[in-house]
C-alpha cells in the first residue's frame, strides 16, 4: 500500500479551497451589512438635516435659539452611538462566522494528520518511526499555535468590547 494517495492530496486541497470561499463569502456578507447600515444611516442624517433645518427656522426668541444646539445634538450622539454597536456587531459576527470556519477545517486538518501517521506507521519500513514523531510534533505544534492565536483574539474581543462600551458611556454622559 502506497503512503501517498494524490486523490486524498487534492481532496485536501478542494477543502482548503472551500474553506477559502466559505470566509470569503463571510467577509462579503458583513461587507453587505455594513454598506446596508451606511446606506441607512446616510438617509436619517439627510432627514436629520432637513429637521435641524426646520428646527433652526422655527427658533422664536433667544432662549429657543440657546437650548436649541443641545436638543439637536443629543440624538445625534445617541444615533452615532447606536451606528458604531451595529458596526461592532456586524464586524463581531464576520469574525465568529470566520473563526468558527477555520476551527472546524483545523480540526479536519489535524484528523487527517492523525490518519496520515497512523497510515505511514502500518505502510512504513521499520526506522520511520522518526517520521512520524515528526508529523506528530507538527501537528501539535499547530494545534498550540492555534489555541494561542484563538487566546489572543478572544482577548483582543474582550478588549474591544470593553472599549466600545465605555466610550459609549462616555460619550452619552459627555453630551447631557
Amino acid at each position: 500500500m502506497s503512503a501517498f494517495n494524490p486523490e486524498t492530496f487534492l481532496a485536501a486541497q478542494r477543502a482548503t479551497v472551500d474553506t477559502l470561499l466559505s470566509v470569503a463569502n463571510t467577509a462579503l456578507a458583513s461587507a453587505e451589512r455594513v454598506a446596508a447600515l451606511n446606506l441607512h444611516a446616510a438617509r436619517e442624517a439627510i432627514e436629520d438635516m432637513a429637521l435641524s433645518g426646520k428646527a433652526a427656522l422655527s427658533v422664536s426668541n433667544p432662549q429657543e435659539a440657546m437650548t436649541l444646539p443641545v436638543k439637536l445634538a443629543q440624538p445625534q450622539v445617541e444615533k452615532g452611538m447606536a451606528y458604531t454597536r451595529s458596526v461592532y456587531e456586524i464586524t463581531s459576527a464576520a469574525r465568529e462566522d470566520a473563526t468558527n470556519i477555520v476551527e472546524a477545517r483545523f480540526d479536519h486538518f489535524k484528523a487527517d494528520m492523525a490518519r496520515l501517521a497512523e497510515q505511514l506507521t502500518r505502510t512504513s519500513p521499520a526506522g520511520s518511526e522518526v517520521a512520524v514523531a515528526a508529523i506528530h510534533s507538527a501537528v501539535d505544534s499547530a494545534t498550540q499555535a492555534f489555541a494561542q492565536f484563538n487566546a489572543s483574539m478572544n482577548q483582543l474581543r474582550e478588549l474591544t468590547e470593553n472599549n466600545v462600551t465605555a466610550m459609549g458611556n462616555a460619550t452619552v454622559k459627555a453630551s447631557r
